[in-house]
């Protein structure tokens, strides 16, 4: 069998390779992608190649590249390690763009049944915005900024909104992508608003408890702490891809800010009666969201690609992706 994968074998270039099907061998499974979406962030910074050369970025980002961890698809065979009776079942797997992926029984999560492939391919975004959301400890009827209303900002939105923030505020350039919100979250447009003022009559002059930085734009993050009130906290919760000038003296030690680092990876390896919430756990948790119907992620989709036309696609997206989402990349 023949194994389609995207591949980035240099900067601002993406193409199919086909490649082996992975053995499964111990307690691995070999998984037949359904869908798989695209990370925004990670992978736009990867194939732009725009990140420092001695950056976490450089050590990551190495060419060839094979993008991709919102992995969904159906077990089709078992290692002689692994049970059985996940053959046929549909899971989620921290696997890249490919039609046959392999991974360890124990990383994968089955997907319930009533949830849609497309919704359950959020799951990863899902860990990453639930894990900044209790770092930023978030209590009942604080106020939350958050910069930028792409897919993880649109997410956190729901996410703060669900836990009890009021009021919810989303900073944005682009009107699409705050169209795409809920009508519950304050939209924010700085081109036509001056932001600032807004938060400030907006939580009646005390200015936000939380501010959530997720445009990844290492230039906007010293503006973005004008919105915050003294003693409050900024969650770093986009991965920012250079180096930013920073005053600790007037961004963090005059007004006593707490700033947050939130990257994926500082989930606890395993649930712990101390700390329960491990990766596997906020996946459960995301998916009866998904069945209750308290979270709806359907909005958020703005594009279905096969996976043969996805080196094009890619190419759209370093180009603009002011009014792109949710892309998922059909393996069927």
């Amino acid at each position: 069998m023949n194994n389609p994968t995207v591949v980035f074998p240099k900067p601002k270039s993406v193409v199919i390779e086909e490649r082996e099907v992975p053995k499964v061998e111990g307690n691995h499974v070999l998984i037949r992608t359904k869908r798989s979406l695209i990370s925004m962030g990670t992978e736009l910074t990867i194939l732009s190649g725009e990140f420092p050369p001695q950056s976490y970025w450089a050590g990551y980002g190495k060419y060839p590249f094979v993008p991709g961890y919102d992995n969904i698809g159906e077990v089709v065979e078992v290692g002689p390690d692994a049970d059985r009776s996940l053959i046929g079942k549909t899971v989620a797997s921290y696997s890249p763009h490919a039609m046959y992926v392999s991974a360890p029984q124990d990383e994968i999560t089955v997907v319930p049944k009533g949830i849609s492939e497309d919704e359950a391919s959020f799951f990863t975004i899902a860990e990453i915005v639930m894990n900044g959301v209790r770092r930023s400890q978030l209590s009942f009827g604080e106020s939350v900024v958050i910069y930028g209303a792409g897919i993880l900002g649109q997410l956190t939105a729901r996410i703060c909104k669900i836990a009890g923030a009021m009021p919810v505020i989303v900073i944005d350039v682009s009107d699409d992508r705050l169209a795409h919100l809920p009508e519950n979250i304050v939209k924010i447009n700085p081109l036509r608003q001056d932001v600032v003022s807004e938060v400030e009559r907006l939580t009646k002059g005390r200015m936000a408890d939380i501010v959530f930085e997720v445009t990844g734009n290492q230039n906007l993050i010293p503006e973005e702490f004008k919105c915050l009130r003294r003693l409050g906290r900024f969650v770093v919760l986009s991965s920012p891809r250079g180096p930013t000038y920073f005053d600790f003296h007037d961004f963090c030690n005059a007004p006593s800010f707490t700033i947050i680092g939130a990257h994926v990876m500082s989930h606890p390896p395993a649930e712990t009666l101390n700390n329960p919430w491990s990766r596997k756990r906020h996946t459960e948790l995301f998916f009866d969201m998904l069945l209750s119907k308290e979270l709806d992620v359907s909005k958020m989709i703005t594009h279905r690609v096969r996976y043969r036309d996805v080196p094009k696609f890619y190419e759209q997206l370093l180009e603009d992706r002011s009014k792109t989402l949710g892309v998922i990349i059909n393996w069927e």
